[in-house]
C-alpha cells in the first residue's frame, strides 16, 4: 500500500528583517501543518532579500553558523508540530568559506536542541 504525503511549498516575500522573516516562516510553517503537510519546505535564503546574483562582500555578514540561532529555532519547531523541514541557509563554516545551504530537519532529530 502506499502511503501518502502532503507537501507544503512555501513562497514569501521578504519583510527586510531576519525577525520578521522568522516570525513569517513560522507563521507559514504552522499553517501549512494545520493543513496536514507532514514535509515544508521555505523560499531559498529566506532569511534575507536573495543576494545570490552577485557576489558582494558585504553580504557575507548575513552569514551564519550551523548549529546557530536560527537552525534551532527550526528544529524546536519540527519537533512542536512533528513535521520535516527543508530550509536554506548561507552558512560561514569558517572564516572565507561560505555556503548556500540546504538543512533537511526531522521532527525526530535533536542535534541542533
Amino acid at each position: 500500500m502506499v502511503k501518502k504525503i502532503k507537501i507544503g511549498l512555501i513562497q514569501s516575500k521578504s519583510l527586510g528583517t531576519i525577525e520578521s522573516n522568522i516570525d513569517l516562516a513560522i507563521k507559514n510553517i504552522k499553517k501549512a501543518a494545520k493543513k496536514k503537510a507532514k514535509i515544508i519546505c521555505l523560499p531559498e535564503l529566506f532569511l534575507n532579500n536573495y543576494f545570490c546574483q552577485t557576489e558582494s562582500h558585504s553580504n557575507f555578514k548575513l552569514a551564519e553558523k550551523i548549529p546557530g540561532k536560527t537552525s534551532r529555532i527550526f528544529c524546536k519547531l519540527a519537533k512542536e508540530l512533528r513535521i520535516v523541514l527543508n530550509i536554506t541557509m548561507f552558512e560561514k563554516r569558517t572564516s572565507g568559506f561560505y555556503h548556500n545551504t540546504s538543512i533537511i530537519i526531522s521532527e525526530k532529530w535533536e542535534y541542533f536542541i
